[in-house]
């Protein structure tokens, strides 16, 4: 869902700004052509790293050890936002540097709600996205499921033109 919302294209340049397991910087990086993985924390960066290693891409990646929205690179197309630390001067930075497309996915509804009011006065908020999985289980000889908490994502582009 995340990387559809980016609409990667093979000349982008993606920004993955807390990178932690490198989940997103390998799907991202056989969709575009350079990507720039930020990571504070040392082992979260030791983990992207080693996932990089064992799966195939095309792209240059870059992985740097940094907290955005420091060593946020000036040529970005397109950036996920995987954390809520200081998301908003991320942002900022992002937009700063021509970022027009960014997705933000949030775990909690208070700073989801915060992110939705960031993106749109920013004049951004293209729109938001509940997404929520269960898992089956059995219960008593049938099938039940186990809600899990939703993820918001908050999808920004430069064109947008609001939510409808």
């Amino acid at each position: 869902m995340t990387l559809s919302k980016l609409d990667l294209q093979q000349s982008d340049h993606f920004v993955d700004v807390g990178s932690c397991t490198g989940a997103v910087t390998v799907e991202a990086a056989r969709r575009v052509g350079r990507v720039t993985a930020l990571e504070r924390k040392a082992e979260r960066l030791e983990v992207t790293e080693k996932n990089l290693a064992a799966n195939e891409y095309d792209a240059a990646v870059t992985v740097r050890h940094a907290e955005a929205p420091e060593e946020f690179p000036e040529d970005a197309d397109a950036a996920f936002l995987g954390g809520s630390r200081n998301f908003e001067a991320v942002l900022d930075r992002a937009l700063e540097s021509g970022v027009d497309r960014v997705v933000m996915n949030v775990a909690r509804l208070e700073v989801a709600g915060e992110a939705v009011e960031a993106f749109r006065d920013r004049g951004v908020l293209s729109e938001v996205v509940q997404l929520q999985v269960s898992h089956g289980y059995e219960l008593a000889g049938a099938t039940s499921f186990d809600a899990q908490n939703p993820v918001y994502v908050v999808v920004g582009r430069r064109d947008a033109e609001g939510m409808a």
